[in-house]
C-alpha cells in the first residue's frame, strides 16, 4: 500500500487528496485496501469527499437483478427499478424515511423471481397476461415469504396499471395467509447450556464468535446491534453497554462480561484506530464497521445463527414477562415483539389449579 501511494505521489496527475483518492481506487466490486483507507483518512479530517462506491455497488447489483429477467418482460422492470429510484429522491427532498438499496434490490429481486416463473412454469411472455392464478401458483413456491412477496408485487402491479401495461390488478383479493405470529426456529435448554459452555469455557471460540452468541443468547442482540458496538459504547465503571437504539444501558452478566473482555484484547492485539469492538483484517486500517456478510457467518462453526439464537432468547422473554416491557427495554415496537407471544397458557394459572392451590 506505501509503494503504490508513493507512485501516485510521484506520478504527474494531480497530488491533492480527492483527486489522489479517486485515483487509488481499484476497478470492479472493491476498492482497494488502499482507497479505503485513504478514504477514511481524508474524510475524518475534512479533506476530501466519500466516494460513490457503495452507490456503484448498488447500481451494480440493481443492474444484475435487471438483466436476470427475461428479456420480454425486462423492460417494465427497468422502469420500476427507476420510479423506485425517483420516489426515494422526493423522500430524502420531502425529509421522509428514503427506501435503502437493500430494500429495492430485494424488491427487484421479487419482481424478477416473478417474471421468471411466467416464463418458464406458466408459459407467459406478457404482463398483462398476468392474472390471479399466476400470482396464487407464484406465492405457493415460497409459503414463509408468502407476505413479504405478495407487498412488493402490489406495489409492483399498482406502477403497471398506472402504466397501462396491465388494465386489472391481480393481486388484487389475494390475501396474505398463514399465521401472523412466530413461525421461526428456537434452540431447546440443553443445546443453549451446550454452547454457552463453548463460549465460557473452550478456547476453540473465536472471539468474535463468543461475543455474538452470548449476547444474542442472553440479552437478545441483534447482529446488527453487535456488529455496530463501539468501544465508547461501554462503560467499565459499572459493567453497561449501549446497544443499537435501547433507551437504556444493558447491564452484563460476568459471562457476558469475560467475552466482551476477550473481544477487546483480541482488538488491542490488530494495534487499530478504529473505534468499533468487532475489528476484521480488512477493517482494521479504518473506522467503518465490519461487514454484514462477515458477521453474518461468525458462528458459523457452532452451526447457529444469530436470528436463531435472538428469537431463542425473545420467545422466552415474552412469554413469561409482560410483552410491553419487554419492547420497552429492547427498544423495539410492542407490534413486533407479541409475535413472539404463543398461544400457550400456564396450567398454574387455570381456575382450576387456583382452587386447588386456595
Amino acid at each position: 500500500m506505501i509503494s503504490t501511494l508513493g507512485r501516485l505521489l510521484q506520478d504527474e496527475q494531480p497530488n491533492h487528496p480527492q483527486s489522489l483518492l479517486d485515483r487509488a481506487r481499484r476497478p470492479g466490486r472493491s476498492m482497494g485496501s488502499l482507497a479505503r483507507a485513504l478514504e477514511d483518512f481524508f474524510t475524518q479530517r475534512g479533506l476530501a469527499l466519500a466516494t460513490d462506491h457503495a452507490e456503484r455497488l448498488a447500481a451494480g447489483r440493481r443492474q444484475r437483478r435487471i438483466e436476470a429477467t427475461p428479456l420480454p418482460l425486462r423492460p417494465q422492470v427497468q422502469a420500476f427499478a427507476e420510479s423506485l429510484l425517483r420516489a426515494r429522491e422526493r423522500a430524502r427532498r420531502a425529509g421522509t424515511l428514503p427506501r435503502t438499496d437493500s430494500t429495492i434490490d430485494a424488491a427487484l429481486a421479487i419482481v424478477r423471481d416473478l417474471a421468471r416463473f411466467l416464463t418458464s412454469t406458466r408459459d407467459k411472455q406478457d404482463w398483462s397476461l398476468t392474472d390471479v392464478h399466476d400470482i396464487e401458483a407464484f406465492l405457493a413456491t415460497m409459503p414463509k415469504a408468502r407476505q413479504r412477496r405478495l407487498t412488493v408485487l402490489r406495489q409492483y402491479f399498482r406502477f403497471a396499471r398506472s402504466r397501462k401495461v396491465v388494465l386489472v390488478d391481480p393481486t388484487r383479493g389475494v390475501k396474505a395467509k398463514g399465521p401472523s405470529g412466530f413461525s421461526g426456529t428456537t434452540i431447546a435448554v440443553d443445546q443453549q447450556r451446550q454452547l454457552f459452555r463453548r463460549w465460557t469455557t473452550s478456547a476453540d471460540a473465536h472471539p468474535h464468535e463468543a461475543l455474538l452468541g452470548i449476547l444474542a443468547l442472553l440479552h437478545a442482540a441483534s447482529s446488527s446491534e453487535v456488529r455496530l458496538l463501539r468501544v465508547d459504547d461501554l462503560d467499565s465503571t459499572s459493567r453497561t453497554v449501549h446497544l443499537g437504539k435501547r433507551p437504556h444501558p444493558v447491564p452484563l452478566d460476568p459471562a457476558s462480561w469475560a467475552a466482551l473482555q476477550r473481544c477487546l484484547a483480541h482488538r488491542e492485539d490488530q494495534n487499530t484506530d478504529n473505534p468499533h469492538v468487532i475489528v476484521t483484517r480488512i477493517t482494521k486500517t479504518g473506522r467503518a464497521p465490519a461487514s454484514t456478510a462477515y458477521v453474518s457467518h461468525i458462528l458459523d462453526p457452532c452451526g447457529i445463527g444469530p436470528r436463531t439464537l435472538r428469537s431463542t432468547r425473545l420467545a422466552d422473554l415474552v412469554n413469561t414477562l409482560d410483552p410491553k416491557l419487554v419492547a420497552a427495554a429492547l427498544g423495539m415496537d410492542p407490534e413486533g415483539v407479541m409475535i413472539y407471544l404463543s398461544d400457550h397458557v400456564d396450567a398454574g394459572r387455570l381456575p382450576d389449579q387456583q382452587e386447588r392451590r386456595q
